[in-house]
């Protein structure tokens, strides 16, 4: 191992647990942050388009969601075995690891991606979408062009996840920022053109905006150009990402040899990474049977939960971010042989974002209606609105007992312990909000309302059950040990 690479898991393996998990987290929360932000871009200058187009988006996300959660799982395994090979100096199997995690996926990507464009229109109607409607035509073309981008998201996806596990999370930050600043620029004029596009009129550029129109009669794509513009600006980034690991700029270097499949690496990955799409999978099967019920409550509700959604997104990012950063740790200690440590380390992370919700909880509460309203305008958003006040004050003050499942299943994750994590998720998250959905909306009618306190119970529940499993010790062991041990 050489002095650099026994200096940098160090950083992890001894001194303070604290500034390790902030220095990991920090970069983490902007990433996390500017992935959202490519959501909401797209629901900010859609939602200028009026109602359909929003509702439109809300249908479509789910279904990208649930595409990429199978490949996210996979591209888990890469952060498991790169933090666990990291932490114990086999800093020769570094790149052979990520090698074989991108050539996994990239093969696993052109499949969704073929099943989506073929099947998108069954998905959507399946989750409410009325075909020959208006929004079901829109939700249509803006998630066939998503996932044909889906290679490059995949890609994308495992350049950080293997950064992360690395313990480097400055990099992928740095291409994100590139990555939605494009995304930002494009999206006004590919999604407005240039009739009805406001950006021009807050810059004072007014006449530009009339010379343009009438020069080149270009009124935007709708839902579509929102599309458009998140799959190129996806597409450079992966470009880019994967030349920093050729290239060994980024501590990883890849050849083109780490990239040809190798039986015992795959089936490891598959191994490892299978219970992680999985849980994955059903975090997405849940918010579609979520999506599905609200449909039966009205368009408006589902306006309603898909802005809902994205903001409890933007306002998680920090407890994303250090899960992320507690299973970075837990694998490198525990690839070490520290495992107190990897204990301790979910102690503090529980610590510091405990203080953090409870402040974000009540201001959420307070200024419940404000937010919804930044994000939809005109005929028919007062009862959007109204939805979405009532599903932030019901669910926001769960979101303290939600840090404390998040954190434990990081650890369960940096173990390598993904099918513990997967039964934990399934069953006590996902199911039982699932269950409690249909039982409050469908049996006992209590309409969206019912939706909101079901996801509310569900995170009660998960933080229960997942606190058992913690203190169980069951997850304390690693890949690494265990790979040794057939060998």
């Amino acid at each position: 191992m050489s002095d650099d690479a026994s200096e940098h898991s160090h950083r992890f393996t001894e001194g303070p647990i604290v500034w390790p998990l902030l220095a990991l987290a920090g970069p983490l929360t902007m990433t996390q942050l500017l992935q959202v932000a490519y959501n909401l871009t797209d629901t900010f200058w859609v939602g200028r388009l009026g109602t359909d187009p929003v509702t439109a988006l809300s249908f479509a996300w789910p279904i990208v969601f649930l595409l990429v959660s199978l490949g996210a799982g996979m591209t888990n395994a890469g952060t498991i075995l790169v933090a666990q090979h990291s932490g114990a100096g086999n800093e020769d199997r570094l790149g052979h690891v990520t090698g074989q995690t991108m050539a996994f996926n990239a093969a696993l990507s052109v499949v969704v991606a073929a099943i989506g464009f073929v099947l998108a229109p069954q998905f959507l109607a399946a989750i409410g979408a009325t075909p020959g409607t208006a929004v079901h035509d829109q939700a249509t073309i803006y998630l066939r062009i998503v996932v044909l981008g889906m290679p490059f998201t995949f890609g994308f996806h495992v350049f950080m996840a293997v950064l992360r596990g690395w313990g480097d999370t400055k990099t992928p930050m740095y291409l994100m920022v590139f990555s939605v600043g494009l995304n930002v620029v494009l999206d006004p004029f590919l999604v407005l053109g240039f009739a009805g596009n406001p950006l021009f009129g807050w810059l004072g550029l007014e006449g530009l905006q009339a010379t343009l129109h009438a020069g080149t009669g270009f009124g935007g794509f709708g839902v579509a150009g929102a599309a458009v513009a998140t799959v190129f600006s996806r597409a450079l980034a992966a470009v880019v990402g994967g030349w920093l690991l050729f290239g060994g700029h980024v501590g990883l270097r890849l050849s083109v040899a780490d990239l040809l499949p190798e039986r015992a690496t795959i089936e490891q990955i598959v191994r490892i990474g299978t219970p992680g799409a999985i849980d994955q999978s059903t975090q997405s099967i849940a918010a579609i049977v979520m999506t599905a019920l609200v449909a039966t409550v009205g368009a408006d509700a589902v306006a309603a939960y898909g802005i809902g959604n994205r903001f409890v997104s933007l306002v998680w990012l920090p407890m994303a971010a250090m899960g992320m950063s507690v299973e970075t740790v837990v694998g490198q200690n525990l690839g070490g042989g520290h495992r107190d440590r990897a204990r301790r380390t979910v102690y503090v992370a529980i610590a510091i974002l405990g203080a953090v919700f409870v402040v974000a909880s009540a201001l959420t509460v307070v200024f419940a209606e404000g937010i919804v309203d930044v994000f939809v305008t005109g005929e028919g958003s007062d009862a959007v609105v109204d939805h979405g006040a009532t599903f932030l004050r019901i669910v926001a003050p769960t979101w303290v007992i939600m840090a404390v499942y998040h954190m434990m299943n990081g650890a369960f994750y940096g173990s390598g312990s993904t099918r513990l994590a997967m039964i934990v998720g399934v069953t006590s998250l996902w199911g039982a909000r699932a269950l409690l959905a249909v039982t409050l909306v469908l049996v006992l009618g209590l309409g969206a309302t019912g939706a909101w306190a079901s996801i509310a119970l569900s995170n009660v529940t998960a933080a229960i059950v997942g606190s058992y499993v913690f203190f169980g010790g069951w997850w304390l062991g690693d890949v690494i040990e265990s790979e040794a041990a057939t060998d």
